[in-house]
């Protein structure tokens, strides 16, 4: 049976979103959020933009590295900016 291959960046990535969820969490367990409107249609909390600009993120990176010839470094800095600003804004 073939098992994954855990190299660094893989084992790297998944740990920060690890710590991401993490950090959200005792966020919201020490500040509770409130629901607000962004440029995102519909009320969000954090975690609900967080969910969004991690999926958005993952089909930016895909569609980046499937239809450009771009680096893939370019495209992680696009969703990194994506994620950012539906953080901040959505």
């Amino acid at each position: 049976m073939d098992w994954m291959a855990w190299t660094l960046p893989t084992a790297l990535f998944f740990a920060a979103i690890a710590l991401l969820l993490a950090g959200m969490t005792m966020w919201e367990l020490h500040s509770p959020g409130a629901e607000r409107k962004g440029f995102l249609p519909i009320d969000t909390t954090r975690g609900d933009r967080l969910f969004i600009g991690l999926l958005g993120s993952a089909y930016l990176h895909l569609l980046v590295v499937g239809v450009t010839d771009w680096s893939v470094w370019i495209a992680s800095l696009l969703s990194l900016l994506w994620l950012f600003a539906v953080m901040r804004w959505g």
